[in-house]
């Protein structure tokens, strides 16, 4: 309202300003989608950077072959261990490329995948492209959920600040380039949980849509099924926080209701992504379903749930008793180590990323503003890393992606301190996650802090897809080609990937005496790691002379 003074009766209109305010909101207004668009720009370009470099890890080809065969025969027949909906995701992008498929080929799903990729006529770089970039649109887009979820949370500035920690953080990268699961039921996750959120001011809209995003979390990894109750909880907080003005009895039928929602319609979304496959839910699986007893086999049988699910389950909880071997920190062990995941997110997390989101939590629990959020931003990250600490497989910090993406989060609400001291360090943080972040590239897969080395010195704490998931074959063809032609070459190779598809003849030192090995002994770094025996041998009597992309070591003999 405009300043006025009274003058008996009459109003007197204080004078105009002699230069009125310059508008500033207009010439700032682009500012904030600008400064989004050039961060998701860099993202794409690092994951399609990475995706076109990158051979096949070994999980890719029979997540690619079975969305081959969904395309082409509509049934469940390969991977029942994971629902199918990333699966169809990636079947998107393989559409495009229509590669060359033998439906009737006998063997496992490892095997039908070389197949596919290496023997059917198709192009594997190629169609190996057009399977990642659907998991690519879907990084990017999770991005934008971390954009709006920060800002709901702490305001304006909070939104480029998070989306910044995830753009830039090498694991998100890494995994959001690749045609695997672990980045889809992180971003469905995500979604899962800001719609929650928003549910506390129109649950009608967002309760539905949060136990749909939920469902889709559900459908693609069974990893999510802990979520679940959670969810329904956090639903069911929302709706009675909405439900303020009504009374006690209304509110707390309101928030059964809600939490009653979130789960019926996230069970209607994971059966309509078994039905998407096969409206007649066959279910034919190419290799034996493991017999299993007691209480886990009791609950995969009760789950109101596709046949196929429990099935998977099974398959899952009898992966679970098998007796892998883990390395960590230089040590080999049979099992799993609790500890093993806090460990390896700290060696792969950014050192900002770390201390920002470290700060971002104190934020929330110390300002008034932001402690109605802090059960939706801390509980489910905190509860999915105490069910994944229990797992049994030690292969990865991308078992637990939700924790840098909610740190992440966290991080933007730094944003809330308004003083200026507080501003400066923050956004030093961000640019040193950035600087890391781009010093990496394009090795995302093997990358590790500054505390720890950087990518060069991860194999030397950690392997599988940490380090070395077979990504890098290419790139040893290119190099053997550029710097080491006409050599005699022999290969101890972990992956999924054909070497003489790509011009590698190499023989197997493994299988000759060690005399015999002269010449290129090259290992995949999580061979090393794990190396006894001959291998062992072989390795202590060779001189590293190369290392290809920070996952493979050329040894000289």
């Amino acid at each position: 309202m405009m300043a006025s003074e009274h003058h008996g009766t009459g109003t007197i209109p204080a004078p105009a300003p002699e230069h009125p305010p310059l508008p500033r909101t207009r010439g700032r207004r682009w500012l904030v989608p600008l400064l989004v668009a050039l961060l998701l720009a860099q993202m794409a370009a690092a994951m399609v950077t990475t995706a076109v470099r990158q051979t096949p890890t070994i999980d890719e080809p029979v997540y690619v072959v079975t969305a081959t065969d969904y395309l082409h025969e509509h049934r469940l027949r390969y991977n029942p261990e994971h629902p199918p909906l990333g699966k169809l995701l990636i079947a998107a992008g393989i559409a495009v490329a229509a590669p060359h498929y033998d439906p009737g080929f006998q063997g496992t799903q490892g095997e039908a995948g070389r197949h596919l990729l290496y023997e059917s006529g198709n192009d594997p770089w190629q169609l190996m492209l057009w399977a990642r970039l659907p998991v690519i649109a879907l990084t990017l887009l999770g991005g934008l959920v971390v954009f709006a979820f920060a800002r709901d949370l702490a305001g304006r500035a909070a939104g480029p600040v998070a989306l910044a920690l995830y753009a830039f953080c090498p694991d998100v990268v890494a995994h959001g380039s690749l045609a695997t699961l672990d980045l889809p039921v992180t971003a469905f996750l995500l979604t899962s949980v800001w719609l929650v959120w928003r549910a506390r001011d129109r649950p009608r809209l967002y309760v539905p849509l949060a136990g749909a995003a939920l469902g889709a979390a559900v459908a693609t990894k069974m990893s999510a099924l802990p979520a679940i109750p959670l969810l329904m909880l956090l639903a069911a907080w929302s709706v009675w926080h909405a439900r303020a003005g009504a009374g006690r009895r209304r509110r707390v039928l309101s928030a059964l209701g809600g939490a009653g929602a979130v789960l019926l319609v996230a069970s209607a979304v994971v059966w309509a992504a078994y039905l998407a496959v096969d409206p007649r839910l066959g279910f034919a699986p190419a290799e034996p379903i493991p017999p299993l007893a007691g209480k886990r086999a009791l609950v995969s049988g009760l789950l109101p749930l596709p046949p196929a699910y429990g099935a998977g389950l099974r398959m899952q909880f009898a992966l679970e008793y098998y007796p892998w071997e883990g390395f960590l920190f230089g040590r080999v062990y049979t099992g799993a180590l609790w500890y093993y995941l806090p460990v390896a997110l700290l060696v792969k997390t950014p050192l900002g990323l770390l201390a920002l989101g470290a700060a971002g939590v104190v934020t929330v629990l110390a300002v008034p503003r932001l402690r109605p959020a802090a059960p939706y931003l801390l509980l489910p990250p905190a509860l999915l890393l105490a069910v994944a600490t229990t797992g049994a497989r030690d292969f990865g910090t991308r078992y637990a992606l939700f924790v840098p993406v909610f740190l992440a989060l966290a991080g933007g609400c730094v944003t809330l301190w308004r003083r200026r001291w507080a501003k400066a360090p923050a956004g030093v943080l961000v640019l040193w996650v950035a600087v890391s972040s781009l010093r990496a590239f394009p090795y995302y897969l093997p990358y590790a802090n500054e505390a720890f080395g950087g990518p060069a010195r991860t194999h030397r704490l950690l392997h599988d897809s940490n380090v070395d998931w077979g990504q890098d074959l290419g790139a040893l063809a290119d190099r053997l080609r550029e710097r080491y032609p006409g050599e005699r070459v022999w290969l101890v190779y972990k992956g999924s990937g054909v070497p003489a598809y790509y011009g590698i003849h190499a023989g197997a030192p493994l299988t000759v005496p060690p005399e015999r090995v002269r010449g290129l002994l090259v290992v995949s770094d999580s061979a090393v790691a794990k190396a006894r025996g001959r291998l062992a041998e072989l390795i202590r009597t060779s001189r590293p002379v190369d290392d290809v992309g920070h996952s493979i070591t050329v040894y000289r003999r």
